[in-house]
């Protein structure tokens, strides 16, 4: 009597099957996030949750990186300036750079590794140990409560946090300017933002809030999905700040180059 066990032969090649059925199941996530994002119940409780925990817990580093950022970059461009008697240039050189490039991606980082492995971990912890499983059973809608909410914070709170980061960083600027060149808080504003437009300002904003979705939805998509028991909870976290950061890179690319073909 012939055995039924034998394996499956892959379709194309094994590795190639994996990588459309990821792709396959990562459409299948995003639609349903769309789908469950305006359908009532609204998880405001858990959203307002959320939102503290990326953004409120996010600030102390938020506001050391971001003020170490504009003094640093400051500091390492007088040099350069001062070659050709240019450092009057500098707040214009600085805000240019914080807000058009610095700002959003810094932030956004800072985030992938310290929101998005969280994320990553705490829903594949709840995933292996199968509560997720016993919400279900709870007549509640895990993915509405556990996802939905997590991508929303991220998506809002990411925005919020740049722009913070975008202030912190000028005043990191600012105050190396102010103990070289004496130039008062007024001036220093006054020019930096002599040379910036709105499209940088919105440029900026978008890039915040895809940078914000990104990192949500790649948490949540490996902590929700995640296997193998308590090994999976650290792939998960792992794979959540890789992921996030790989795209991230990608998205900052692609939104710089379309934004400098429409200045």
């Amino acid at each position: 009597m012939e055995s039924n066990d034998q394996p499956e032969k892959p379709v194309i090649s094994k590795g190639l099957d994996t990588f459309f059925i990821s792709v396959h199941d990562i459409f299948r996530f995003i639609s349903r996030f769309l789908r469950e994002v305006l359908r009532p119940p609204l998880e405001v409780k858990e959203f307002i949750r959320q939102c503290f925990m990326v953004g409120y817990k996010s600030l102390a580093l938020i506001s050391l990186t971001g003020f170490i950022t504009g003094l640093v970059f400051t500091k390492q461009s007088r040099p350069s300036l001062a070659e050709f008697g240019a450092t009057s240039w500098l707040p214009s050189l600085i805000s240019i750079a914080v807000i058009r490039a610095l700002a959003p991606l810094v932030t956004a980082l800072i985030c992938a590794g310290k929101v998005g492995s969280g994320i990553g971990a705490e829903l594949a912890s709840m995933k292996v140990t199968e509560q997720i499983d016993a919400m279900e059973v709870s007549a509640i809608n895990p993915f509405k409560y556990l996802v939905v909410t997590r991508i929303m914070a991220c998506t809002v709170c990411l925005p919020l946090l740049m722009a913070y980061t975008a202030l912190v960083g000028m005043m990191g600027s600012f105050l190396d300017i102010h103990l070289n060149e004496q130039t008062s808080l007024t001036a220093f504003f006054a020019k930096a933002m002599d040379d910036i437009s709105f499209l940088d300002l919105f440029a900026s904003l978008f890039k915040s809030i895809v940078f914000g979705f990104t990192i949500g939805l790649v948490s949540c998509y490996q902590g929700y999905n995640a296997t193998q028991g308590t090994t999976g909870v650290g792939k998960a976290a792992n794979t959540s700040v890789v992921v996030s950061m790989f795209l991230i890179f990608i998205e900052e690319v692609i939104i710089v180059q379309v934004v400098n073909s429409i200045r």
